[in-house]
């Protein structure tokens, strides 16, 4: 990692020590006249995982949100961007705490983060207190633009729900009728696996068993064999990062690859491909990103990603990149005054983006409104098979925006 990008790790000790003057200082007014904010940075605090599991993702994430800025010159709005960066190593335990230190203590302006959603739920619930303005460029947890729904919080990625919902129609149509879903037992699993359920079911379709485990385990075998055991039409999974790997070539490993086909939330194969090999071909998922969409934003991305990084640009790439689009436009509508905080907020809500992934929009609980593609894992590609469904609205049960 480069010495711009010095990761703050929080400790045990320091944060049992500053918590409380950290929520205090979070909650405290700031007086700052508008010609001193200009004069200031805009500071973007980035809580990311850049260890464990889900690293790769955060790193990702940060990298498209970096990318979007250096392409604008260092500059949103004609207003200078600064960063300040912390570890969630995917920990809900500690999420209030770091939340509270990039606010607190760093003064950011705005948080962008995460990927878990057990993180992600406890840094809306500051973000809510605080009226901190949050762009979540990954965690899908329903409840973030449903009943925690908060003027002041978007997302550039998805909603739980909507990845999968569209998956549940596409199986029915393709003559799976009978099949077995596994996840982690947590938020997202849950989550997701409900989504697809709830489409999947009411298509006619049945689900035989519902196979869980704890987060973030991977020890599959013992339902692998299960799964062989109840000889499905197919099965629909999500895992993503480490635990994705995983799964995908325990499945391929006991041959089940060739006899029930896997299906899942695009996670399953979405940054890990190059790591699951031959394991993940054939595999097909849903999400909102596709490798080779064929549109002039993502081969542009893609290009630009690759000059950065020397990696292939993925889905967690384009939120991070998106949600730097987001700021953008918001920071236009004000010319870079941020203290013009309605009007702000109110541009990013009516932004309509040319993003990587096609159209984007966003519903009145400032979720994305987006198309959804059916992929398939073919020569180490998540390739386009068709738009699974279009325009892509979550119903945001339980936000009172709506």
């Amino acid at each position: 990692m480069s010495d711009r990008k010095t990761l703050l790790r929080v400790t045990r000790r320091g944060l049992l020590s500053g918590a409380a003057g950290a929520a205090t200082l979070a909650v405290a007014p700031r007086l700052m006249t508008p010609a001193i904010a200009q004069a200031a940075p805009f500071k973007v605090g980035l809580m990311l995982p850049y260890t464990g599991t889900f690293a790769k993702l955060g790193q990702f994430i940060d990298d498209g949100f970096r990318l979007y800025v250096e392409q604008k010159g260092g500059k949103l709005g004609g207003r200078e961007i600064s960063f300040v960066q912390i570890d969630d190593e995917s920990k809900p335990e500690a999420a209030t705490d770091n939340v509270n230190r990039l606010i607190g203590r760093d003064k950011v302006d705005l948080v962008v983060g995460t990927v878990h959603s057990g993180v992600a739920m406890a840094m809306v619930k500051v973000a809510r207190d605080t009226n901190t303005l949050l762009i979540i460029p990954n965690a899908g947890a329903n409840d973030a633009t449903g009943p925690a729904c908060a003027p002041n919080i978007f997302r550039s990625s998805f909603s739980n729900w909507q990845t999968t919902y569209p998956a549940g129609k596409v199986m029915v149509d393709a003559g799976l009728k009978n099949v077995v879903t596994i996840t982690w037992r947590y938020t997202a699993g849950q989550e997701m696996i409900g989504a697809f359920a709830e489409n999947f079911t009411k298509n006619g379709g049945k689900i035989v068993e519902q196979l869980t485990l704890p987060f973030p385990e991977v020890e599959f075998q013992a339902l692998i064999t299960q799964i062989a055991s109840l000889k499905p039409d197919a099965v629909f999974s999500f895992f993503a990062g480490g635990g994705a790997v995983k799964f995908v070539k325990d499945y391929a490993a006991a041959g089940l690859n060739k006899t029930i086909p896997l299906y899942g939330a695009g996670f399953l194969t979405d940054g890990t491909l190059e790591a699951q090999g031959a394991a993940a071909n054939g595999i097909r998922t849903t999400l909102h990103y596709a490798d080779n969409l064929d549109n002039p934003a993502n081969i542009a991305f893609l290009k630009a990603f690759k000059a950065k990084t020397s990696k292939d640009g993925d889905i967690y790439a384009v939120q991070g990149y998106d949600a730097a689009a987001m700021l953008d436009v918001g920071l236009t509508a004000v010319k870079g005054d941020a203290s013009a905080r309605d009007t702000l907020v109110k541009a990013i809500a009516a932004a309509k983006i040319d993003s990587p992934r096609g159209p984007l929009s966003f519903n009145k609980a400032h979720n994305p409104v987006q198309n959804i593609y059916l992929r398939e894992v073919r020569n180490g590609r998540n390739e386009l098979v068709s738009i699974a469904q279009a325009d892509v609205d979550d119903p945001a049960r339980g936000c009172k925006l709506t």
